[in-house]
């Protein structure tokens, strides 16, 4: 056992994003880096040829001008893991993506939406599920892997279509960051009312300075590995008490009808919970046997959707119409309400890191290479320590989410929003766009079909939810105005 929960430790959430954050352009990360660069291994230039990895971890053939064909010990795949890991692996690392602290606010979008929240929350994983696997398809070309990440992908949609891309991932990143400060503030003015929401911001902002300190993934997958551990228990928790109160449930109060000015939004914040696409080409890269992908990634959603489903539902069962926006806070005991709410404050501060030290990367590597193409200087010093004023800019980044988070503090109106908008962009609209594009030369009708069916859905769930969700967010602003 011991020897697992260090492999686990090892490896979690280390693959999330060392692909996934990819480097604008790949010479920046190797030619153009001020870090001295590691001794490369003996290259052969070959007119006509290279070798490319195929899904079985075999050895294909593209073509080109003038390619490099790398020597046998080194992986094809820029983006893949030095460490390639197993199938139980990499559905590790998408369940600590898709199973996060976001499932506290589950029960109140049962609340809101009834019967219809409980299946989009299945609905939303199958879509996500389908997407998933199409987005892989268009890494690969007859067989052969020719793309190795989102931003490939999306370039070869159409050329600087990856900058959107680049947006929508560096959103995604820094708005889950000020969800987990509002998330955090809400759970301790919960336990202690007299210090207010904004001041509790205030104080969690001060301990996650330390974040701008942060220069290993190895530190940061650590991290990953404790949140995961404090995830695990405070399930345990809230299960076993919701199911000590099963004799008071009422299935009666699960509304068949949704409102329409409310639904939007949880749906938003059930489609935010499911979005994990951004590191799934590298993922696939990383692992031993890319063809076990999709029995990985249908076996991790099935659990998601039927864990998120029932929690959802035991969880408004149990408080009925006393369900708050985090499922503790609906605790009727004080002393029991803090212990859960402090371990969830934990878990807040543990998986902050990951997302922010993504979006450090993503600015580091796009903006801060120092050399041909970048707007600044580098990051580090010749000794490769970081520059004092990197330091200062690290803090101000943690200082932003700290400024969004005291301007917007209402959590499930700003889950459901950002759900909506790059939520559903990342998991629905563009990958079935994508694969619309770069597989209809060999696609029949029945496929053609299905990603229309997708993008529309996608389309149609944005727009309805960017009007709701903003709608509601204003509400919940002029309310705390008055």
């Amino acid at each position: 056992m011991a020897g697992t929960g260090k492999k686990l430790q090892d490896l979690a959430n280390k693959h999330l994003f060392t692909g996934s954050v990819d480097s604008w352009n790949d010479e920046w990360s190797h030619g153009f880096s001020s870090a001295p660069a590691r001794p490369a291994p003996p290259m052969t230039t070959q007119p006509e040829e290279h070798a490319l990895r195929d899904r079985n971890g075999s050895m294909g053939y593209g073509t080109s001008d003038e390619v490099t064909t790398l020597p046998a010990q080194e992986e094809s795949d820029p983006h893949a893991s030095k460490e390639p890991i197993t199938s139980l692996q990499a559905a590790w690392n998408v369940t600590n993506a898709i199973q996060g602290m976001f499932i506290v606010g589950l029960p109140i979008a049962v609340k809101v939406g009834g019967w219809w929240s409980v299946g989009a929350m299945v609905f939303v994983a199958w879509i996500c599920y389908w997407t998933g696997l199409l987005l892989i398809e268009c890494l690969y070309d007859k067989d052969v892997k020719v793309r190795h990440s989102y931003r490939d992908v999306a370039e070869a949609y159409r050329p600087g279509f990856g900058k959107v891309v680049l947006a929508a991932q560096m959103t995604e990143l820094l708005s889950t960051c000020i969800i987990y400060l509002v998330m955090a503030a809400d759970l301790l003015q919960a336990c202690f009312p007299s210090i207010d929401k904004p001041a509790w911001m205030m104080v969690v902002s001060s301990v996650l300075l330390g974040c701008a300190l942060l220069e290993s993934l190895v530190v940061v997958s650590q991290l990953s590995f404790a949140n995961a551990v404090s995830h695990l228990v405070i399930n345990a928790i809230m299960v076993i008490y919701c199911l000590s109160q099963v004799s008071s449930w009422v299935w009666g109060e699960i509304k068949l009808l949704p409102s329409i000015d409310t639904f939007p939004t949880m749906i938003g914040v059930v489609v935010f919970g499911y979005t994990s696409h951004i590191f799934l080409p590298s993922l696939e890269g990383s692992m031993k046997n890319p063809s076990e992908f999709k029995w990985m990634l249908m076996w991790s959603h099935v659990a998601a959707a039927l864990f998120k489903a029932i929690f959802g539902l035991m969880g408004f069962l149990t408080f009925g119409e006393l369900t708050q926006q985090e499922i503790s806070n609906s605790l009727p005991n004080q002393g029991f309400k803090i212990i859960v709410n402090l371990i969830l404050v934990v878990k807040a501060l543990l998986s902050y890191p990951l997302p922010y030290f993504a979006a450090v990367q993503l600015i580091k590597d796009n903006y801060f290479r120092g050399r041909k193409f970048t707007l600044f200087t580098s990051c580090y010093s010749k000794d490769q320590t970081l520059r004092e004023w990197a330091l200062l800019l690290r803090i101000v980044l943690v200082l932003f989410t700290l400024f969004v988070a005291l301007s917007v503090p209402y959590l499930i109106e700003l889950m459901g929003l950002i759900g909506n908008i790059t939520g559903t962009m990342l998991s629905f609209i563009w990958p079935a766009l994508f694969h619309l594009k770069l597989k209809q030369a060999g696609m029949v009708d029945r496929d053609r079909k299905f990603d229309q069916f997708v993008v529309g859905l996608g389309c149609f769930i944005c727009v309805t939810g960017i009007y709701y969700s903003a709608k509601e967010l204003l509400l919940a602003i002029q309310n705390n105005d008055q």
